[in-house]
């Protein structure tokens, strides 16, 4: 059985049963037979039941923030704004778009082709198999299983064992809409039973979480050529420049580094400063870091952390900084945190080297480390300065400058003057460069990776030949000159035919 524990109090919540190691094949079957009605289904007539699902969503907004409160410790608001609500409108954005981004795309036949068409259609891969993590247990785990559904695959998801009343949910929500039974099944339990699902060969995996699991589930994937998607982790930079404006920057620092106790990929990790306005900047963030309200009320802005092997490596690394000469601007050093507490005070480091951990290797707690810079070519120089790549942000008045600053950056994502956005406009795609990840989600590909394209041609079949079939004899001049006529600098399109002509006379 899977404990629930509530981060912030400690207390057990209730116990959920956990799937057997030995169920890992008979889920896999099921799966495959509820897939194979679910594709036979039109898009519009799966559709269906994701509008019911969003209803139905829509409805009980209060217990499921109640249930991830519980279960992660974040305040209600920020369940509600960040986990829930990408969710919703996630299920609307596919209401309107899939059936035009998974229908039959035309495309252009090149001209030697004459009497052809061409056009790509998606097919559905199988059974998928989604790894989700703890952190935002209900978007990063509904957002990519809606995506794959509407691919006509079935999904098999395996949620974090740290948040299990969220998978829970989950499992019941889809129940309550309606889908088809084995259509979605959720498996709850912990690293091992990941590995037996993987080694059950998927027909594709998508996994959010860290870069240590996300290379070991890549290696087995391999083995077995089994097409992956990994969210992996992110170090991303903040960068402010003298012209910005100060006083958004600070204000939205704050929000990217603590939200969730800082546990998001997409947290701001480190910020840059520019010299001139560095200690103006470190003043507003300190004032406004000390204003937060922490706890677990509905008025509070911070929660608590929400696993407590994580409390453990924010320890680690802002002890290692302070022990290398950092400075605390605000929060306590970990010989002060109360050993038995989830909560830990939002830190600002000040003094801080790039060389440092607690500036190359990702945090996933609530700690702004800021560093001063002088130039353009020095901010973008500490800014790739990581194994990670995953988003960013760019402070500046003159946009030109923001954007040409952006687009030498290492990064699946970024934003201008304002911070962690992208995630939330699901037009986009969504994915990390270096070590933050392989492939996107998000966006029209977010919803064809879940797919096979098909590429197809087709002709009227009235012809009885083709000028590339055999015979070639008396075919290498009248082809040469077609080739020469169409591709070559000097286009004659009635050479170019009768050229044609002469060849389709040798194919008879």
């Amino acid at each position: 059985m899977l404990k629930a524990i509530n981060p912030a109090t400690g207390s057990e919540i209730k116990e959920i049963e956990e799937v057997q190691l030995s169920e890992a094949g008979r889920i896999f079957q099921q799966a495959e037979h509820a897939q194979k009605e679910w594709q036979n289904k039109s898009l519009k007539e799966r559709l269906v039941y994701y509008k019911t699902l969003r209803l139905l969503m829509a409805l009980k907004l209060d217990q499921i923030t109640t249930i991830i409160h519980a279960d992660t410790g974040k305040p209600k608001a920020e369940a509600l704004a960040t986990d829930i609500m990408p969710v919703i409108d996630s299920i609307q954005h596919l209401e309107k778009t899939a059936e035009t981004v998974l229908g039959r795309q035309n495309q252009t036949t090149p001209v030697l082709f004459w009497g052809k068409k061409s056009y790509i259609e998606y097919m559905a891969r199988g059974t998928v198999l989604i790894i989700s993590p703890w952190n935002y247990p209900l978007q990063l785990a509904m957002v990519p299983v809606l995506s794959a559904l509407a691919g006509g695959n079935s999904v098999i998801l395996k949620p974090s064992e740290v948040t299990p009343l969220t998978g829970k949910l989950i499992e019941l929500l889809f129940k309550e809409a309606g889908f088809p039974e084995g259509i979605v099944q959720v498996a709850q339990g912990g690293k091992e039973l990941g590995e037996a699902l993987v080694k059950e060969k998927p027909d594709y995996i998508f996994f959010t979480g860290s870069v240590k699991t996300g290379k070991i589930i890549q290696e087995q994937a391999a083995k077995d050529l089994i097409p992956t998607t990994l969210e992996l982790g992110g170090k991303d930079p903040l960068i402010v420049f003298d012209d910005a404006n100060l006083d958004r920057a600070a204000k939205a620092a704050v929000w990217g580094a603590f939200t969730n106790s800082g546990q998001v990929c997409m947290s701001t990790e480190r910020v840059y400063v520019q010299r001139a306005v560095y200690q103006t900047f470190v003043r507003k963030v300190q004032e406004l870091t000390m204003n937060l309200k922490q706890g677990s009320s509905l008025n509070d802005d911070i929660g608590s952390m929400t696993f407590p092997h994580q409390v453990d490596v924010v320890k680690k690394q802002v002890a290692d900084a302070v022990n290398n000469g950092a400075k605390l601007a605000a929060g306590s050093i970990p010989a002060e945190w109360d050993e038995d507490s989830m909560f830990i005070k939002p830190m600002v480091l000040i003094d801080v080297d790039q060389d440092m951990d607690i500036m190359q290797e990702e945090t996933f707690g609530p700690v702004m480390p800021i560093m001063p810079f002088d130039t353009e070519e020095e901010a973008i120089e500490l800014a790739n300065g990581t194994i990670y790549g995953l988003n960013a942000s760019v402070w500046s008045s003159d946009i030109e400058r923001a954007e040409r600053i952006v687009s030498k950056l290492v990064t699946g994502n970024a934003v201008v003057n304002d911070v962690m956005l992208t995630v939330m406009n699901p037009n986009l795609p969504f994915g990390g460069a270096k070590q933050s990840g392989i492939g996107r989600y998000h966006g029209e590909g977010g919803l064809r990776i879940f797919c096979h394209e098909k590429s197809v041609m087709t002709d009227t079949g009235k012809r009885s030949s083709e000028i590339q079939w055999y015979p070639y004899r008396g075919k290498y001049k009248p082809f040469k000159a077609l080739f020469q006529t169409v591709f070559g600098s000097d286009k004659n399109w009635k050479a170019a035919a009768k050229a044609y002509r002469d060849i389709m006379k040798q194919s008879k």
